[in-house]
């Protein structure tokens, strides 16, 4: 069945020809797919995925403008007939290529043949089935190589793996990040709240970052709940993009200030229970990812003196020979921002050992998510600050939901909510 979905939308690709952008990368796909699907959609129609759509099925469900039939055989062949009446199609298609196995995005490639390439950064996520983050970079840097002569290609040289691709696409190629690139950004700024009490319906924080083309300033731009560095890059991404077809800065940073939404699950403040601060990471985790969000509990400046930040972090998967150093490494890093630390999983164990090594006395390991999560609800007091993150095994949505202050919006606010991940 899946060659079958596969033919159908290269089919629908090849009657429409819609521009293809895909973004790939370690981290921070989702929400630089959604940032360049906010900017383009301002003037253009688009499609994005659905979901976590991002492998050989996902992909071409995207394209067809389906979501997955399940087990359903019945709904599968519906998928296929439908494709055969689709009369409209969107001018943009922004599509997101994942790689858990060798030979992975050039498949995608191959299926889906974008003219515009996004790479986000490498990180050892994923890195079970590779011999070395070397030839994981080389995976993700397929997609960068495959790019015809009139297409794009656009780095983060934030990434030095990254940057180093510069040389292997005969494409344009335009660059963007934190510390330069054709876009950039400086005086990236967290105004957070200085009282002790957060609650539902406030604003939590606000970033605010001064954007940069060719180190030049061509506007500064403020969002709302976002936090941190993450979502400036994933801007400078869709602000490259829309550049490239033409928006001006004017209405790419207003359509991002007014449209961008939130993502379950990737660094979404939420106000906790007791007056708390919810940090909630929980979609996945990779060592880049787990260490920028580590730096964001830290420009939180408590409003008492009293008042505390805390790491609670579930095991990273699929590092393969790198594991043990990257939850030693975060061990270390959690000890220097915070003044508790809640390991979840095995693979936290080695964290544990480093964040006491380095002199962290409140320290506390628990085997499942759900152990984790009624301890915390104990722990918090009025102005604690909880960043919580951990791979999709760990389903540390679960302590999120424990603290939320209104556990009953969870399904509007939270990864995995489905009845199939409920079920499990």
């Amino acid at each position: 069945m899946t060659s079958l979905i596969q033919k159908r939308a290269k089919a629908i690709l090849k009657k429409f020809n819609p521009v293809v952008i895909a973004v790939t990368g370690s981290q921070g796909k989702t929400s630089t797919r959604r940032a360049i699907t906010t900017v383009l959609r301002g003037r253009f129609t688009v499609r994005e995925p659905q979901k976590n759509f991002n492998n050989e099925i996902g992909v071409p469900l995207t394209i067809l403008g389906e979501d997955s039939a399940g087990r359903s055989g019945i709904g599968w062949f519906a998928i296929l007939w439908r494709s055969f009446f689709i009369r409209t199609y969107p001018k943009y298609l922004v599509l997101e290529f994942g790689a858990d196995h060798p030979g992975d995005i050039q498949a995608l490639v191959n299926l889906a043949s974008p003219t515009v390439g996004v790479l986000t950064g490498i990180s050892p996520v994923h890195a079970a089935y590779f011999e070395n983050i070397e030839a994981l970079a080389s995976e993700k840097g397929v997609l960068i190589s495959s790019l015809p002569k009139d297409g794009l290609a656009i780095l983060n040289v934030d990434d030095e793996r990254v940057a180093l691709m510069k040389d292997t696409s005969i494409a344009e190629v335009q660059t963007y990040g934190m510390e330069g690139g054709s876009m950039s950004a400086k005086n990236v700024q967290i105004a957070t709240r200085l009282d002790d009490s957060f609650e539902p319906g406030e604003d939590l924080a606000v970033t605010t970052a001064d954007m940069l083309e060719d180190g030049k300033k061509i506007g500064s731009i403020q969002l709302k709940n976002f936090l941190g560095y993450a979502p400036i890059s994933a801007c400078l991404a869709a602000m490259t993009v829309g550049r490239h077809f033409g928006l001006s800065t004017k209405e790419m940073i207003e359509t991002l200030q007014t449209d961008l939404m939130l993502v379950p699950g990737r660094l979404r403040p939420l106000a906790g229970i007791k007056g708390t601060l919810i940090i909630d990471d929980t979609y996945n985790a990779s060592p880049a990812a787990m260490h920028n969000g580590l730096m964001i509990l830290s420009m939180f400046t408590p409003g008492e003196e009293w008042d505390r930040r805390i790491a609670v972090l579930g095991a990273m998967a699929e590092l393969g020979q790198y594991s043990e150093e990257e939850h030693q490494r975060v061990g270390v890093h959690v000890a220097k921002v915070a003044d508790v630390f809640i390991a979840v999983g095995d693979g936290m164990q080695a964290a544990v050992k480093a964040a006491k090594d380095a002199g962290m006395a409140k320290v506390e390991w628990f085997a499942t998510s759900v152990e984790a999560g009624r301890y915390l609800d104990r722990e918090l007091q009025q102005g604690d600050i909880a960043y919580v993150k951990g791979a999709q095994s760990t389903r540390m949505e679960y302590v999120v939901k424990d603290v939320m202050a209104q556990p009953t919006r969870a399904k509007h606010y939270l990864v995995r909510q489905g009845r199939k991940w409920l079920e499990e």
